[in-house]
């Protein structure tokens, strides 16, 4: 009786593959980002924190004083219309520089002729500091000496620094006209990336130019607003250079806002304990601002990886 041999079984090799496999970064990659988070953001409000609770004049050591800077503040009456400048200039800031920025946004990212060098241009006073920028307007907003002057049939008496209506003008056009461009940029990125495809079916089906961008650029542009508006926010809320060189919070303290107003304590009263108060409040409502825009636009459930999809 013959028996037949069991079927021999061979064992593929698995296939080597020429190139190294690709996996995620380690955290290692994260470490230097981390480290200088952590020593430049972290530790200083740290610091902050606890300075708002001590009595110190920038010499000898710290003395603990509880809560008396924080009582103070409470019923400081230049702290609080401080606060209320702070956010009527970060509004008027949102309000005036969101609509430009996405019509010039979407205008840069078309293929209009001599698109690049207007682009270019207007771009410009994105690479100036706002110091340069400040001084700049300073002197063409002179009094005696800059465009007021000479067209005071425009500009009443000329000088629009001595009016809180007409200074905190002042404050939002220079604002804006320095970083308009920066959040027009953020635009166009964005706008870029929606599919042509969404533009051909509108077409298609009869849309206009007006229904186009009302109806698939905006919509495609929401989280590229959301973020935009909180870096407004957040910009808004600590502008001091601008301030300190256009109108040194007057006339009076009409323009004093938080972040100047905090100048003025640690830097020129030596109330550092103040000063960091004012600063920690200033942290809490950027802070809370964000949160409730993020909250509110729903930007938080937001998980596609497509521009506003």
């Amino acid at each position: 009786m013959t028996t037949s041999a069991a079927p021999r079984v061979e064992r593929r090799r698995p296939v080597r593959r020429s190139g190294a496999a690709v996996a995620r970064p380690g955290f290692a990659w994260a470490v230097p980002a981390t480290l200088f988070f952590l020593l430049f953001a972290v530790v200083p409000l740290i610091l902050v924190a606890v300075l708002s609770f001590t009595s110190w004049d920038g010499l000898g050591s710290p003395e603990f004083a509880g809560l008396d800077n924080w009582r103070e503040l409470v019923h400081d009456h230049t702290m609080i219309q401080s606060l209320w400048l702070s956010v009527l200039i970060t509004v008027l800031g949102v309000v005036v520089q969101t609509p430009l920025s996405i019509l010039l946004g979407v205008w840069a990212a078309g293929r209009q002729r001599n698109r690049a060098i207007l682009s270019a241009v207007y771009f410009v006073p994105l690479l100036l500091s706002a110091t340069a920028v400040s001084i700049l307007w300073r002197a063409l907003l002179d009094p005696n000496f800059g465009v007021p002057s000479q067209a005071k049939w425009l500009f009443g008496d000329g000088n629009l620094f001595g009016h809180q209506a007409s200074a905190i003008g002042v404050l939002v056009f220079v604002g804006a006209w320095q970083y308009t461009p920066f959040h027009t940029l953020i635009y166009q990125g964005a706008a870029r990336s929606i599919p042509q495809v969404l533009y051909q079916a509108a077409e298609i089906d009869g849309a206009g130019m007006v229904r186009q961008f009302f109806h698939i650029t905006l919509p495609q542009l929401r989280n590229t607003m959301i973020t935009s508006m909180i870096l407004m926010v957040v910009g808004g809320l600590t502008t001091f250079d601008t301030v300190l060189i256009l109108t040194q919070g007057g006339p009076g303290t009409d323009t004093t806002i938080s972040a100047y107003y905090m100048y003025q304590k640690a830097f020129k009263s030596f109330d550092f304990g103040g000063g960091s108060a004012i600063a920690l409040v200033l942290v809490l409502i950027a802070t809370v601002i964000s949160l409730v825009v993020v909250k509110v636009s729903g930007y938080d459930k937001m998980r596609s990886t497509t521009e506003g999809l």
